[in-house]
Parts: C-alpha cells; structure tokens; sequence
C-alpha cells in the first residue's frame, strides 16, 4: 500500500505542476457577485439584479440578514434593503459562504458520504473560525468564516482523483495520509485560480502547519489553526498533545486549558454560525 501510496502522490503532485488537476469551479453567481463587488462603479442596485437571477440564494441572503447574527429592529423585507444593511463586501463574502455547498455534491454515494463528512466538518470550522475573530478589533468575522469553511478545499480534486483507485479509496487511513499531504498545495493552487486574496491562500498552504511562527498580530491563519485545534474535540483531528505549543494560542491570547465553547456567548455564535450552512 505504501508504494501505492507514493504513486498517487505523484501523480497528484503532477497534475498540479502540469496544470491538469480537475478543480472545482465557484459557483457561479458567488463568482458573478465576486466580480461586481470589486468593480469600481458598483451599487447595490447591480449586486441585487445578479442575486435575483439566483433565487435560492436570494432567500437564503435575506434568512442570513434576519438571523440573530446580523438583523436589527426592522426586518429586512428585500435583497436591496439586505444588502444596503449588510454592505458589498459582507455580501460577497455570505454569498461566496452560501454557495460553497454546492462544490460538495458527487456522482457516487461514496463519494457523496466522503463529501458530506468533509462538508460538515468545514462547517464546524468555519463557526469555530467566526467566533475566534469576534474577538480580534483588527481581524474580519465574516472573512474567518469563509477561510475556515474552505481550509480544505484541495481535498475535492483529490478525491475526485481517488475514486478511481479502488484499493486507495477504500482505504481510508491511506487515503487521509495522501490529503493531508497534499490538500494545502491544492487549496492555494484553487484559491490563485479563483483570484482570492493572499490570506486565503496562505490560510490552504499553513494551517496544518502546528509549528508556525510569525511576527506581527494574529493572522487568518492562526484564527483557523486554533479553530481546528479547538474542533478536533469532536473530529479526532490529529494535532499537538500540548497546544500551548501551539503559537497560534498565544498570538490570540487563548488559555489553553480553557474550553472556548464553555462560555454562552462564544457558543452562541457558534451555534448560530453553524445554522447558517443548514
């Protein structure tokens, strides 16, 4: 199985270096919304003509605007209204959250069950990842939302590879050595092809990455290394015994022996994050 192993690693690492790795595409009204956000002359007007050819994701914008996260005293009646409320880059980075479901659908019940593990294991992620940037003045909830929900979006194109392998697919500890491996590279190698920002793509290459160091105040990084750590309670994700090992715990000044989800208000929005993605 070893050598089995190291073959498909390689081939990996090939279809990444010759560019011929199947990658998930944004959805496409996240990747039309993306674009109208960072035109110069946008509106609300326009954000909301592209939305309202995507009535699903419309009526889930306007559940988002008038959950206990972000409703205030007048409910949000339309797109419009809900966008003008919440503000472009709010929006895009929602609906961009919103939309990222739709990668996790497969052809096979297999792979199906392999996609909804992982699925619901970023949405895990991404409320732990939300609720530790409440906390930072200088770092963006709704952008440690999506980083957290999409750490590991380099591990679709491997598995789309994987299937094909029946011995490798089947065997699950294998096939989760080979992705742990290798979903970082692949994550940022999706993220340079969507156009995302830098922070989302160093969030693909290093949050695994325990030992990381770096100068400077708390990173997305740190956000999502802290959300895994805190999470792999109830994942079983392999990490460091001591995580006050962990830099990432000091650069947020999270006691390590403390359970972050023990305090109401952090599990709150964590819960109603969580919501967010049923």
């Amino acid at each position: 199985m070893q050598e089995k192993i190291e073959k498909f690693f390689q081939q990996v690492k090939q279809a990444v270096a010759t560019e011929r790795l199947l990658l998930p595409s944004l959805p496409d009204t996240a990747l039309r919304i993306k674009e109208e956000c960072e035109k110069e002359a946008t509106s609300s007007q326009n954000i909301a003509d592209v939305l309202s050819q995507d009535p699903a994701l419309s009526v889930r914008l306007l559940q988002v605007a008038n959950s206990s996260l972000y409703r205030t005293r007048t409910p949000t009646e339309n797109i419009q209204m809900a966008i003008t409320r919440l503000g472009l880059r709010l929006v895009k980075d929602i609906i961009i959250s919103l939309a990222m479901k739709q990668l996790y659908q497969a052809s096979t019940d297999v792979l199906q069950e392999r996609f909804r593990e992982l699925w619901l294991s970023s949405v895990k992620t991404a409320a732990m990842s939300r609720m530790l940037a409440t906390r930072c003045d200088h770092l963006d909830a709704e952008q440690a939302m999506l980083a957290g929900l999409t750490h590991n979006i380099g591990a679709l194109p491997i598995l789309l590879m994987a299937e094909d392998d029946d011995d490798l697919f089947e065997s699950p500890d294998a096939l989760f050595h080979v992705i742990k491996k290798l979903q970082g590279e692949v994550g940022a190698y999706i993220f340079k092809a969507w156009r995302f920002p830098e922070y989302m793509i160093d969030v693909a290459n290093e949050c695994y990455h325990f030992r990381r160091h770096h100068a400077g105040p708390a990173d997305y990084v740190d956000i999502v290394q802290v959300a895994l750590i805190e999470g792999s309670i109830y994942s079983g994700l392999e990490c460091p015994e001591d995580w006050s090992t962990v830099a990432a715990f000091e650069q947020l000044g999270i006691d390590t022996d403390a359970n972050m989800l023990e305090i109401e208000e952090n599990k709150l929005i964590f819960e109603e994050t969580q919501s967010l993605f049923k």
